[in-house]
């Protein structure tokens, strides 16, 4: 099992560049396909989705790099005009929304995650992948999207109103994708080095 995960990773860092665009694009559509499974609440325009699982997984698959690319993809490509942003919906208008601090923060959320991952052996284990989707779900896009709330309503809410429509009714939901994102990093990161990592010849009894 370990020896068939280091040899995918170190397979994905080497590929040329034309396979890494494949995946890259294949989880910019993942994305798309998670932000149709949607709902809506009646007191926000920020509906509830399944992007930040695809989110985690393209940082954890993908790494550093092309994890954020993929989720870059995802943006400009749906600012272009492809109707994969939550309700099929596509433009420049979806980003200069109510939802556009959060697309923004998926990118950066990607590129944070992969970074460690793809670094830090350490980081690949439940214990501490939960808490690196923790600060990069509710610090980064959490963070960002109610940001981008407070001016797009014209900095008139107070701060518990933002909080209302942007971070706290999701909660229970995002800590639940959170941990199905930890256990799946959990059963797919190698736990040994692929390529030259900070920590490679450490050993850690960690689950």
């Amino acid at each position: 099992m370990e020896f068939s995960r280091i040899s995918f990773f170190r397979w994905r860092y080497e590929a040329r560049f034309e396979q890494k665009l494949a995946l890259a694009l294949a989880f910019a559509a993942l994305t798309g396909l998670c932000a149709q499974m949607r709902i809506y609440l009646p007191w926000t325009p920020v509906p509830i989705t399944m992007q930040t699982f695809a989110v985690f997984l393209a940082a954890m698959v993908l790494g550093r790099n092309w994890g954020g690319i993929s989720q870059a993809f995802y943006v400009l490509f749906g600012a272009a005009g492809i109707p994969w942003f939550a309700g099929l919906k596509g433009g420049i208008s979806v980003i200069l929304g109510p939802t556009g601090g959060y697309l923004i923060g998926f990118i950066i959320a990607a590129l944070f995650l992969g970074y460690f991952v793809d670094r830090y052996i350490a980081s690949r284990f439940f214990v501490t992948l939960f808490p690196l989707l923790l600060f990069a779900n509710f610090g980064i896009i959490h963070g960002l999207g109610c940001l981008w709330l407070y001016f797009w309503t014209g900095m008139s809410a107070s701060i518990f109103d933002i909080l209302m429509m942007g971070s706290i009714p999701f909660i229970p939901g995002d800590i639940a994708k959170i941990f199905a994102a930890s256990a799946v990093g959990r059963l797919l990161l190698p736990k040994a080095a692929y390529n030259g990592e900070v920590d490679a010849g450490k050993k850690y009894r960690l689950i």
